[in-house]
This record gives structure tokens, sequence and C-alpha cells, in this order.
């Protein structure tokens, strides 16, 4: 009986393959088309975001990449397929994770190992204790976020001794903002106050960027190379992956890079060509929390080696084991939806409050980001969804993007492209 269901599941996969190769469904694409259209439109009118790119393929080739809107509500200036967008959380996965994935593939690394045996100077404080497994799941029990950006800041508004100076100085050489320059060794109060957040008496589900922020230091440790170039020398250069980088402004002209919010109440500027998150530019712009900028064909090259079961254009960069055990949902049994660095579909799905689309398989993964970005991989239906906003513009109080549900829809769209295909072959 198995062996007659193994035979059954590859004769529709043959039948499958035959249906997209051999039909001619070009009108079923414009009417995806249409629909995306009609989404993003209205979301650009409802002012969920200023502007944004979508990007969609299926067996790696693409079927949608288009660009809508401006870069701000103000300007005439329109978004372009080529700009750089702060991908926000999404650094999580295309940065953090990547980069652990290849350390785990290379036996640097144990999922199972206290932190303390990869990050120094954590002594035996709780957070010492927690696995890179539960860190990477979000099942440690470590405080959600620190606003390290007001641990540093006096009841007059003034900035600690050795945090923030209102002028460029060998001690303090990096700029945050206009008239902020951060303390060349800012990293070491950052470590501070992660090792003394509190950490759950048991371990239990708690969404945290707080380890992400020491996944670059882990990595120099195990590599000898700064985690930024790593990164580079390993991925997204033999890639071809030209834009996705950190610190975009420093490689790339304002008018290729999308601006986010207009800060209000720490930087007090228009965010633009530098990171959004507050705790990633308190890094130099270079954390494994956020701080990655990248094209919406970039991005989606790197999720496509994923899918691909770690390899692209003929090259292996990750074993498929490796993605498998990253990719896989790590403590479903106590309620938590993880993977590896990787978010997945909800155990039961609810569409109050989904990022993706109901039809989304178990298999499939991806990541959100605050600025407005979508990654999703479908591995079961081969099917790779980009979506890259500004949504934080002019503030991040606008919340259209989740009342409007866009990404779910979008990305349902594009399952219902998929079915209407095979239901054509019928």
């Amino acid at each position: 009986m198995a062996y007659k269901t193994i035979i059954l599941f590859l004769l529709s996969i043959f039948f499958q393959n035959q249906c997209f190769s051999q039909q001619d469904t070009s009108y079923l694409l414009g009417d995806l088309q249409k629909k995306v259209n009609l989404i993003v439109i209205n979301a650009i009118q409802q002012r969920a975001f200023p502007g944004c790119v979508v990007y969609a393929s299926h067996r790696g080739n693409p079927i949608l990449l288009k660009s809508y809107g401006y870069k701000t509500y103000d300007s005439l200036d329109a978004v372009y397929t080529s700009d750089l967008f702060d991908m926000a959380s999404v650094t999580k996965v295309m940065a953090s994770t990547l980069a652990l994935m290849k350390l785990y593939e290379d036996g640097l690394i144990d999922l199972d190992e206290p932190l303390r045996n990869y990050v120094d100077g954590l002594g035996w404080r709780k957070i010492s204790k927690v696995t890179l497994r539960q860190c990477l799941a979000h099942q440690a029990g470590l405080q959600s976020w620190i606003k390290f950006y007001e641990e540093i800041r006096r009841n007059n508004g003034r900035y600690k001794g050795h945090t923030i100076s209102d002028s460029r100085s060998e001690d303090h050489p990096y700029k945050v903002a206009e008239g902020m320059f951060l303390h060349k060794e800012f990293y070491k109060r950052i470590k501070k106050y992660i090792k003394a957040a509190p950490v759950n008496r048991e371990p239990q589900y708690v969404y945290s960027g707080l380890f992400f922020y020491l996944v670059p230091e882990m990595v120099q440790r195990l590599t000898r190379r700064p985690f930024e170039v790593y990164l580079q020398e390993v991925f997204y250069q033999p890639m071809g992956l030209s834009a996705l980088t950190f610190n975009p402004a420093e490689k790339f002209t304002l008018d290729r890079i999308v601006p986010t919010e207009i800060d209000s109440f720490f930087r007090y500027e228009p965010i633009h060509g530098r990171v959004h998150d507050e705790g990633a530019i308190l890094m130099k712009g270079i954390s494994g929390n956020a701080g990655l900028f990248g094209t919406a064909e970039d991005v989606a090259s790197l999720w496509q080696m994923w899918l691909n079961n770690g390899s692209l254009n003929g090259v292996q960069y990750l074993k498929p084991s490796t993605i498998d055990v990253f990719t896989s949902y790590q403590y479903a049994n106590k309620g938590n939806r993880r993977g590896l660095g990787f978010d997945k579909p909800l155990l039961e799905y609810d569409s109050l409050i989904s990022s993706v689309a109901k039809s989304a398989s178990f298999e499939s993964y991806g990541h959100t980001g605050y600025t407005g970005t979508l990654v999703w991989a479908d591995p079961a239906n081969d099917l790779l969804f980009v979506f890259l906003s500004n949504r934080v513009y002019p503030t991040r109080e606008s919340k259209a993007i989740y009342q409007l549900n866009v990404r779910p829809d979008i990305h349902q769209a594009l399952y219902d492209y998929l079915a209407a295909i095979i239901e054509n072959c019928d």
C-alpha cells in the first residue's frame, strides 16, 4: 500500500510538471498580477506604506517582480526594483542564522551546548546556561528587547560618559546621526545589559532579539573574521549578491536606498541610509538582530539557495541536511512554532495573527521584518515570496499593513494562482 501511495504521488508530480510546462497559462498570470496590483494600490492609498517591491518565483523562475509607489509620501522619487530596503529582523535569518548554519555544518558549534561556550564574559549568569537551540528558536525565555538608547541617557537628556558624543573623535568615530557619535567600545555596554537581563525561570517561548546581538562576536571568535566579512566572503560575494550589505550608504548613493522612519525620540532625524533598529545602530550598523539591507532580487537569490537544498548556480553552499535541521519546528510540543532562526507557519492557522497565507505548507519557512518586510519560502510548492516595504514611514505607529492583511493576501494570491494552473490541467 505504501508503494502504491508513493507511485501515485510521483505520477501526480509528473503530470503537474507536464501541466506547468505545456499549458498556456499566461492569462492566469495576468489575473495574478491584477490581484496583486489591487491589493498593493489599495494599501498605498490607505497609507500602509509609501512604496514597496513584490517578488515571487515558482521553481526558481520569477513570476512577479514589480515596484510600486514612492519612497516617501511627500516626494516624486519612485520606488524601483533595484532599490535597497532595510530588512530589519529578516537579518536574523539572512545573516545570523546563515552564518550559524555554516558553523554547525563545519562542526564549530553544537546546538545543545550552553551559550557560555561561545560568548566570553557571561560568567555563570542564567543567560550563560541557555543553549544555542533554545536561543535560535526563541525558547530560552530571554527578555524580548532592551531599549539601549534609554539605558545610556540621563534624566537631563544628556548621554552617559563613554557612550555618545556630539562631535567625532578618536574615541567616538562612528556617526549615529547628525551631532551624535558612538564610542568605539560601546558594544561592551550592550553586552553588559544583555548579560544582566532577566531570564525566565523555566525555558519558554518569548520572541527575543537579545541573543542575535551576540552572534557577530560568536562568528568572529570562531572564524577569526569579522561577522560582515565572513558573510561577504563565504556567501554574498560568491553568490554575486552585491546589494546585500550592512551600512549601505557606504557603498550606494542615497537615491538607491529607501528611507524608513522620521525618528522623533532618539536620533531626531529622518532615517535614511542607516539602519532603523536602535540597537543595531548602536553596534555601528552591524548586528545579528537587524542591519542588513538588500534588493528584492538579491534577497530572493539567497533564499532560492535554501529552496535549492543549499545550492545556487551550481555551487553547494550548505548541505540539505543542515537546511532540514534549521527549518524544522523545534518545540512544537510546547506550542512554539519557530525553527532555528526561521519563522514557521502557526501550528493552528489564525487569520488575525498570521503573517502568511493559509495555504503555506508546514514545510515552509521565512521571517518578517519590523520595517515592513517579509520573505517566505515553501519547498512543498517550490514557491518563494519576497515583500519589501517601508511601512514605518513616517512613523512606526502605522499599523495599516497588518489591518489590511497586505502580505498574507498577496501570498494567498500566489497559492491560488498555482492551484488555478493545476485545475486548468484537469
